[in-house]
């Protein structure tokens, strides 16, 4: 082969090879992903020196040959081989000149990133070690058996070693505890200012410089927040602990409030039984009015406690409106005229008869917040109206008190916060306004408040209700055709009676001065009467100035008599001579139909146990129950209970054996309880645990029901005796229809 033909296939297979992508070189290497990256010097070698220099100067030599061939023109034989051997030395040097121009410049750039790359690693590592030093974190290095590698100058001021590499973190002293995360530990190092507490997190990585898989570590110290910490969690069990303690101790004051007030309600209920005169009745509906007010405010702070554990519940139910507020105003009217103050209520005409409501709880508030109005009025009274706005029920209750600063008003709904002053405030606990408040919100209402200093105060109750679909009466009418004339002094009594008549019909002349009076007398207006009404502080003005005037003087106008509860008796009476009828303060809106529509004859007399249903529920005689006699076993501690119970047991035919204690009972019930057909008992006597009793009692095949009484009134608690295996559960002050109705139906039952 010639020596251009050699020189031509030495060029081919010098260049033929072309420089590949480091990527490309990377992904046909096999290499594993984790393993360290080859330097920018690594990926572009560089041509030697001495391969360049003999390729050049053979290309050199063989393009001055050409040159001097042509040129001479000698040997013409060579000109064609001469030409290619020329264009192919000229091909050669360009080709060679350009490769290692473009592998000088590839390795220069690769040599510059890698710098580049080194530099902003060096410095981000810098800035970052920097950091964690000014934070006061510990960066540690480890090999996998546990060595440390490297570790900052933190750690050595922590440990107080200078050079900790090669030892373990045991060997430090420091103390792991497992987090919740993985790979995250609390670790305690004792140091010379005391133990400190650093939040550890480890990581494994592949050291860039050796390749070796180590363990990286960056802790920091949590000392203080792992100390609040610990000091919110003993706190949140602390105020856990006083909740719970709380609560028993609302439990047992409950329980030892309610054991009398079961003996005080349970005897008048036994009283009223009796025969009685109508004095005696009204005496007694007195106590029991007494007792349901002391029993509603058990109520109150039982509720309290409930709405701070968040265990608060509502329990709607169809009931009557009207009566529920007649009964709550009649019940504090006795203390507002002590005061000589007026109290009266209107109900509007869009109310209905029936709604679906929580009435203990509305009840509850009513008697709170009008309770607040009477002792914070002097002068003029407390007036109520009741209306419908959406499905929420809406009484306003204004009075004419001495009215609130921005101040008292701004915390008066907080709890133990009173107004007024320092007499007043000796007169509650002020709970009574915070706690009205929170029922309500929990039950989607509201309780608000608007009040001027000098004008007196509104509070506006909100409570959530629905309509039923038992049918409604509207009143629609009832008085229609009545035309009154009522001589009584303003006031909210007096603007209750004119509001109630013109609501149901009916058409009011209201006059409160004799000089208006005796004008009207002498009107030539057509008002004919068919009513008269007159207030007892106005009769005897009436009688002497006006009785004889024309209207006054015609003797088919029906004439009532307006007076207070606490006057029908005595001087009262004496005076009502010449009318037919009389009504009482508060105004009750059914008697007040009954007298004007001529229903009611002589003098009304008010059968409190009968009449205020709302809070004195009396239900009618029982009829003789068709159970054979049965034996009742009775564990009450209270001797007044224990009397109480008996006796209506005793009256309904039941045969009663009363004990004491719970061992008295689980000695009674030793051999199966036989005999027996239904067992009593209370929830807190002593020898034992209500709950634990109950269990027992309810263990054996065979053995009688288990009726349990309690003053803890608490869902959960009900349930639970419940789930001990109590056949029912019954509150204490326990109703006797409701006791007496469970007592027959379990011993029917036992008997079958």
């Amino acid at each position: 082969m010639s020596e251009p033909a050699k020189l031509q296939d030495r060029l081919r297979a010098e260049f033929a090879e072309e420089p590949r992508h480091e990527g490309d070189a990377r992904r046909h290497s096999g290499a594993a992903v984790d393993s360290p990256r080859p330097s920018a010097a690594a990926a572009e070698t560089p041509v030697p020196f001495d391969q360049h220099f003999a390729s050049g100067l053979v290309a050199g030599l063989t393009l001055i040959s050409a040159c001097l061939v042509l040129v001479s023109g000698v040997l013409q034989e060579f000109y064609v081989a001469a030409s290619g051997l020329a264009a192919a030395g000229f091909a050669a040097a360009i080709l060679l000149w350009r490769g290692r121009f473009q592998a000088e410049h590839r390795v220069s750039n690769h040599v510059e990133r890698h710098h580049d790359r080194s530099w902003e690693e060096k410095e981000t590592a810098a800035v970052t070690a920097a950091i964690h030093d000014i934070l006061r974190d510990i960066v540690m290095v480890r090999s996998l058996d546990g060595r440390i590698l490297r570790a900052n100058a933190v750690l050595s001021d922590l440990v107080g070693i200078v050079d900790p590499t090669g030892l373990s973190c045991s060997e430090l002293g420091l103390d792991f505890r497992s987090q919740t995360l993985p790979y995250h530990y609390d670790v305690e190092i004792t140091t010379p200012g005391g133990t400190r507490i650093y939040a550890w997190h480890d990581i494994t990585i592949r050291d860039p410089a050796t390749g070796d898989l180590v363990i990286h570590s960056i802790a920091r110290d949590v000392t203080e927040e792992r100390r609040a910490e610990n000091e919110r969690e003993i706190a949140r069990r602390r105020a856990e602990m006083a909740n719970e303690t709380k609560s028993r101790l609302l439990a047992t004051v409950s329980h030892e409030i309610r054991t009398p007030l079961s003996g005080i309600l349970g005897m008048s209920h036994l009283i009223g039984q009796t025969r009685l005169t109508a004095e005696q009745k009204n005496y007694l509906s007195g106590m029991r009015q007494s007792g349901h007010a002391l029993v509603q405010l058990v109520d109150d702070l039982l509720d309290f406690s409930s709405i701070e554990a968040g265990r608060f519940q509502l329990r709607p139910c169809e009931e009557p409106v009207r009566p529920l507020l007649e009964s709550v105003v009649e019940m504090l009217s006795p203390r507002a005229h002590e005061k000589g103050i007026e109290i009266g209520s209107f109900v509007s005409v869009e109310v209905p008869s029936v709604m679906l409501f929580d009435g203990p709880r509305l009840r509850q508030v009513l008697y709170n917040v009008i309770g607040n109005a009477v002792k914070f009025t002097s002068a003029g009274g407390v007036y109520l109206e009741t209306g419908i706005e959406g499905e929420q029920i809406v009484i306003r209750v204004a009075d004419s008190g001495p009215g609130m600063t921005a101040d008292e008003q701004a915390r008066v709904f907080e709890a133990f916060e009173q107004a007024g002053g320092a007499a007043q405030r000796r007169g509650g606990t002020g709970l009574g306004l915070a706690i009205s408040a929170r029922i309500l919100r929990e039950a989607g209402g509201a309780l608000t408040l608007s009040s001027e200093v000098g004008r007196g105060s509104t509070f506006t109750i909100r409570m959530p209700a629905a309509l039923t679909l038992a049918p409604t009466n509207r009143r629609a009418g009832p008085l229609r055709g009545s035309t009154v004339f009522l001589y009584a002094p303003e006031g909210p009594a007096s603007k209750a009676l004119k509001r109630t008549i013109e609501t149901l019909g009916g058409a009011c002349r209201h006059m409160s001065v004799l000089k208006d009076a005796l004008e009207f007398t002498q009107s030539t207006i057509a008002f004919p009467l068919t009513d008269i009404i007159v207030d007892n502080r106005l009769s005897g003005e009436f009688r002497r100035e006006l009785a004889h005037l024309s209207p006054f003087a015609d003797t088919h106008i029906r004439r009532v008599y307006l007076v207070n509860p606490e006057e029908r008796t005595g001087r009262a009476i004496g005076n009502c001579e010449g009318y037919d009828a009389w009504l009482i303060r508060p105004l009750r809106e059914r008697s007040l139909v009954e007298v004007l529509r001529g229903r009611m004859k002589g003098i009304e007399v008010r059968d409190a146990i009968n009449d205020n249903r709302p809070i004195l529920k009396e239900p009618p005689q029982e009829e003789e129950m068709p159970v054979p006699a049965a034996r009742v076993l009775l564990a009450e501690d209270d001797p007044i209970n224990a009397m109480l119970v008996r006796s209506m047991l005793s009256k309904a035919g039941f045969e009663v054996q009363v004990v004491e204690d719970f061992p008295a009972l689980l000695e009674a019930t030793a051999g199966g309880a036989q005999g027996v057909d239904v067992i009593i008992t209370d929830l807190g006597m002593p020898g034992g645990e209500g709950r634990e009793v109950v269990r027992r009692l309810a263990a054996g095949a065979g053995w009688p029901p288990v009726i349990v009484l309690t003053a803890d009134r608490r869902q959960g608690v009900h349930q639970e005796l419940l789930a001990c295996g109590a056949a029912a559960v019954l509150a204490k002050p326990a109703e006797p229809p409701a006791l007496l109705a469970e007592v027959s139906r379990l011993a029917a039952a036992r008997q079958r």
